[in-house]
């Protein structure tokens, strides 16, 4: 009998070894690709990693048993590191998924690899129209925006208010182009005229005084423009330095004005007009409990980056209780993407089946000071702003 109870007891023992693995579950796995050392990059890359980090935090780091493990890997703003960044995440590290990049220069890389591997890759910032136009893949989702479905309500939003002709300056690369091309169409089919578009080559710029003497020089009602970070601010700077501000309107992607921007634009900023898919001052409850976990956590307001870091991580959390936690089917999980609605901190959101970008509210809003500093005020919304499908195919 005793050895009949031992081979009883070693056969428990083999099955209970033999469940081991399912019982303890691989954790879900996202990597990150963003330029954590990308030089003027780091600080919006800090911005979506800490928020969805925070979002998946808050939605109890885990779906159906299995932890949601976040993996992070520096691109370092160039296109080369992140495609062997992404490698290395999908065949070494075993990822479920990708997200990145912050800049369209690397989203080609990524894009390509997502596609050639089959790996669910979502775009928590960069705004290429054709990554969810003609060159749309099944596996390539956009949570941020467009170039053209950021700017495209302007144009005839300016002309309703007045502004009937507008001069346009942005960079002379494919978003600067993007933007201003998406902005001219609606203002001219409402009635405005473009006197003057300039592009100056893209990187470092610190003087823009020949470009707003043009500017002046054509005397436009309003001026339209599309710049972020360093360039931004000092365009808003030279803008009102250069005696502008007061006989011509100064209006852009909302970047132009960003939180990360106003403290050092000052005064300068107060009557700038942006339009963006995010303004910090948003009256929603979800958007108020972002902004106040956000700011007791890093100690500043949160950015459109960080907004969209945030809603990035819901709309993955959604997905993956859509699928119960099951990753392995990558087709599945797209489906998934597809099929859930949140209530982000910009609004309702959900991914368009038809092009894999977001259907989001679009702000318009203006700098204005209040209580000895300038914020940012919401004058307009449109709401779910979707883009047609621009040649995609899925």
């Amino acid at each position: 009998m005793m050895s009949a109870y031992r081979a009883a007891a070693v056969a428990a023992l083999a099955a209970l070894l033999a469940a081991g693995p399912a019982l303890a579950e691989e954790p879900i796995k996202i990597g990150l690709v963003l330029p954590f050392s990308g030089g003027p990059y780091v600080p919006l890359a800090n911005e979506i990693a800490d928020s969805l980090a925070m979002a998946i935090a808050d939605a109890g780091g885990e779906v159906d048993g299995r932890k949601i493990e976040v993996l992070r890997a520096d691109s370092t703003h160039k296109p080369d590191v992140a495609q062997a960044m992404a490698k290395k995440l999908v065949f070494e590290d075993k990822v479920d998924m990708l997200v990145g990049p912050v800049g369209s220069n690397e989203l080609t890389a990524l894009f390509n690899f997502a596609n050639q591997s089959k790996t669910p890759l979502l775009i928590p910032n960069a705004g290429d129209n054709e990554a969810t136009g003609e060159r749309c893949s099944p596996w390539v989702l956009r949570t941020s925006f467009s170039n053209d479905q950021i700017v495209r309500e302007m144009g005839p939003w300016m002309v309703k208010h007045g502004y009937k002709t507008a001069a346009l300056i942005a960079f002379d690369y494919a978003a600067g182009h993007q933007q201003m091309d998406g902005f001219k169409r609606g203002f001219v089919k409402a009635g405005g005229t473009i006197v003057s578009e300039q592009y100056p080559p893209f990187g470092p710029i610190s003087d823009f005084g020949p470009y707003l003497a043009k500017i002046k020089e054509a005397k436009p009602a309003a001026v339209f423009t599309f710049f972020a970070g360093p360039p931004a601010t000092a365009l808003v700077k030279q803008f009102s330095e250069f005696g502008l501000k007061d006989q011509i309107k100064l209006a852009g992607a909302g970047w132009l004005i960003s939180p990360l921007n106003l403290p050092g634009e000052g005064d300068a900023a107060a009557g700038v007009l942006g339009i963006l898919n995010y303004v910090p001052t948003i009256d929603t409850p979800q958007n108020k409990a972002f902004q106040a976990e956000f700011q007791a956590k890093y100690h500043r307001t949160a950015s459109e980056f960080a907004a969209q870091g945030y809603d990035t991580g819901k709309l993955i959390v959604a997905a993956l209780a859509a699928v119960k936690g099951k990753t392995a089917d990558k087709a599945a999980l797209v489906k998934a993407l597809h099929s859930v609605t949140v209530q982000g901190t910009r609004g309702t959101l959900r991914i368009d089946s038809k092009t894999n970008n977001i259907i989001q509210d679009i702000y318009i809003y203006e700098g204005k000071k209040e209580g000895g500093k300038v914020d940012l005020v919401v004058l307009d919304k449109i709401p779910a702003v979707q883009d047609p499908p621009n040649g995609c195919k899925l």
